[in-house]
């Protein structure tokens, strides 16, 4: 039976494509969390199995050990081509941050670098809207400076799914198939398909995970929900943000805000 997931899930792999058709080279980022793994479900979706540019874990080497395992996993049993691209060090961050959004700029550094010796004109990345509220400033295909920075009051129009692609000589292009989802569609989406997920995501003794980053600045939240019916149940009900054990989004007003306008995801 035909239902909006249908068309959520047509709609990501239209944009997923239309950006291997038009952007060259390619590459996505995994980060092994919720949202990337539907989303590289959905390229396998679109290419019949098949991943057809690289997946990219911007490692900082204090990703949680159940994620790693995760990764190292669903890598061999979907043969997966995996780049483990080490972040820079964070004594070499901007000392006058936050501490959590210090550790936070690492990956953003490392994206820095990641498209500096990969030369990437596009990588895919699995933010949706109604995660954090600047997210929901973004395009579908949103256009980056050389040094990552992203102007979000000067996106391009978007209409009737057509897309901007081009980009300047040094610069690249963030695109996100799954832009338009929510947390909740991400969930039903999980339990209709059966992905596998890492299981931080369930709860152990009255706490799990909405978000999985570094375990030096993500904790889990207040939680019973033990399977993905629960967890939508949850969803339904709670006045919880998804990003609240991110302690980087408590340090300071605008943390995120610096973060998203230098490079981070």
């Amino acid at each position: 039976m035909h239902n909006y997931l249908d068309d959520l899930e047509a709609q990501s792999i239209y944009i997923i494509r239309e950006a291997y058709n038009r952007i060259h080279p390619l590459g996505m980022l995994w980060s092994i969390g919720k949202d990337s793994t539907a989303m590289l479900w959905l390229v396998r979706k679109a290419f019949f199995g098949k991943v057809p540019f690289p997946l990219i874990l911007l490692d900082t080497g204090m990703e949680m050990d159940e994620v790693y395992a995760f990764r190292d996993k669903l890598t061999e049993d979907w043969d997966l081509p995996v780049i483990n691209h080490m972040c820079p060090p964070e004594e070499e961050m901007d000392q006058t941050l936050p501490p959590a959004t210090r550790a936070a700029m690492r990956k953003t550094e490392g994206l820095k670098t990641l498209l500096k010796e990969h030369q990437y004109k596009g990588i895919i990345c699995g933010i949706r809207r109604d995660e954090q509220g600047l997210r929901a400033k973004e395009r579908v295909f949103s256009p980056r400076a050389n040094d990552g920075s992203w102007d979000f009051k000067d996106q391009p129009a978007e209409f009737w799914d057509q897309y901007k692609t081009e980009t300047p000589e040094g610069a690249h292009m963030r695109v996100h198939p799954i832009l338009h989802w929510t947390e909740v569609d991400i969930w039903r989406y999980m339990q209709r398909e059966n992905i596998p997920i890492c299981d931080l995501y369930f709860a152990r003794d009255g706490k799990r995970y909405r978000s999985l980053g570094e375990k030096n600045i993500t904790f889990p939240v207040d939680s019973t929900a033990s399977n993905i019916e629960e967890i939508i149940a949850e969803l339904e009900t709670t006045k919880t943000s998804e990003r609240a054990g991110r302690t980087m989004d408590k340090e300071t007003e605008d943390s995120f805000e610096k973060l998203r306008t230098q490079g981070y995801m």
